[in-house]
């Protein structure tokens, strides 16, 4: 049997917010109108094709208290067989009470029930007569307090007059829902009635696998990015009547173009895989991914800290590895100052001079004849983009399919932690020392061993990625 449950409540409470969220559906029509919903609409949950549980969406009560009444004189007539069914079968043909009718058909039909209010009003007469009427069902049901804002002084009074009625109750903001926070619910949820125990154990444990596994894919889409753009080179050849410094700016523009390119894309297959396919998301207006990539705020607070690359200096040998110039280490990051004026007067980028806290850059001057722009000869590079990787993905999962502010500017509580922090400055030695085996195996190009530091690199970003998904 499919677990199925009605999402019910006052119009505008946020019952379809709940919904897509839950079902990760971004798809389920939301509006500031109360009374937009009058049909009963029901959104399976799938996974590897095959459906393991359903919401169901509903409209909002319309009147209550007439519909209590005419419930509980049903109940002291004794009519024969379910009251519910019978009021649904005198009573869908009146305009005041069809939408009532049908918020009560899939609860009829054996669905169980989440009622969803907004906590952040004080709890009402018409509330306890819609409680009551759920409670008159016999169904398992629990109730979620869906705060709208940051107003709690009246979340005692809700939670004191739900455990009258409901078998559990949570506080949920579909807003802010994060994966940790809907497996939480999901457990509350198996816990209402016994029977749906085992079944519903059967769902979480599908839910956990399946996110595993998009994480693999993930981790997956990294490390194609990272072979991608570390191996990348663009090449053009010098003629005796080109401008050296023009060719070389061309060469410029269209390598970082390229390197945009490549990240934008797996970015979008991380977004679809995360199943956000309708909506633009935009980014809270701060993010450090609105800066370019190769911005010299973008390597100044992703990347490396200062004690990290002299580690790594250390792993590789000053010499042969990573090449920091000491001199200029966190401070002047190399030329960055001449990438606005076209490249400035040296056009460095194609020399052999440092880039970014003094690493060397990209590329090298081929004879007179060529020019070539990379591959990126900075292990920084290999870090600025995981962390960007790693902050577009924490800003994705944790972008609840019910939020509709797409366009807001504000920045929340919630968010601030996702700007710009960077997680591999959070990494050990050990760590660094499998992404500087990765870093040289690129370079090298020998294929056994770029396998053999992939099988080292990609654990350690599905745990970064895991750590990042069930944080709360």
């Amino acid at each position: 049997m499919i677990p199925e449950f009605a999402i019910i409540g006052h119009p505008n409470e946020g019952k379809s917010s709940v919904l897509s969220t839950l079902a990760e559906d971004d798809s389920v029509r939301i509006s500031p109108y109360p009374g937009e919903t009058t049909e009963c609409r029901t959104f399976p949950v799938r996974i590897d094709n095959r459906e393991i549980l359903r919401f169901v969406d509903t409209p909002g009560f319309q009147n209550p208290r007439r519909m209590l009444a005419e419930l509980q004189k049903l109940e002291q007539e004794n009519v024969h067989g379910d009251i519910f069914k019978t009021f649904i079968q005198t009573y869908r043909d009146t305009p005041e009470l069809k939408d009532d009718c049908e918020l009560l058909t899939p609860v009829v039909n054996g669905a169980g029930i989440i009622y969803v209010v907004d906590g952040s009003r004080p709890l009402r007469n018409v509330d306890k007569a819609e409680m009551e009427v759920l409670r008159m069902t016999g169904r398992p049901r629990m109730a979620i307090l869906n705060c709208k804002d940051e107003e709690q002084q009246y979340l005692q009074d809700w939670h004191h007059a739900f455990r009258k009625t409901f078998n559990s109750n949570r506080l949920f903001n579909a807003h802010r829902a994060t994966y940790a926070e809907r497996i939480h619910l999901l457990e509350a949820l198996k816990n209402i009635d016994q029977e749906w125990h085992t079944t519903l154990n059967t769902v979480i444990l599908a839910f956990k696998q399946d996110w595993e596994a998009r994480n693999d894919q993930t981790a997956n889409t990294i490390m194609d990015l990272l072979d991608n753009c570390l191996s990348f080179k663009i090449r053009r050849k010098l003629r005796e009547t080109d401008d050296e410094q023009a060719v070389r700016k061309e060469l410029f523009d269209k390598y970082t173009q390229a390197i945009k390119n490549k990240e934008k894309q797996a970015h979008e297959q991380v977004r679809a895989l995360f199943k956000h396919n309708i909506f633009n998301i935009e980014l809270p207006s701060h993010s450090i991914l609105h800066q370019e990539l190769f911005s010299k705020k973008t390597w100044h607070f992703l990347g490396l800290r200062r004690r990290q690359m002299l580690m790594l200096g250390a792993i590789g040998g000053a010499a042969a590895g990573v090449l920091i110039d000491m001199a200029t280490l966190g401070s002047s990051f190399g030329l960055f100052g001449s990438v606005g004026g076209a490249l400035g007067a040296a056009g460095a980028f194609m020399s052999s001079k440092h880039f970014t806290a003094g690493t060397r850059l990209m590329g090298v001057k081929i004879g007179r004849q060529r020019l070539q722009m990379g591959p990126n000869e900075s292990i920084q590079f290999l870090f600025v983009l995981l962390d960007r990787f790693f902050l577009f993905y924490s800003y994705i999962i944790n972008w609840a399919h019910g939020r509709r502010d797409y366009q807001s500017s504000g920045q929340t509580s919630e968010e601030v932690s996702l700007i710009g922090e960077s997680q591999t400055k959070q990494w050990t030695t050990e760590d660094l020392k499998i992404c500087h085996a990765f870093f040289t195996a690129s370079k090298s190009g020998n294929p056994a061993k770029i396998e053999q530091a992939e099988k080292q690199l990609k654990p350690l970003i599905k745990k970064t990625l895991m750590a990042l998904s069930t944080s709360e």
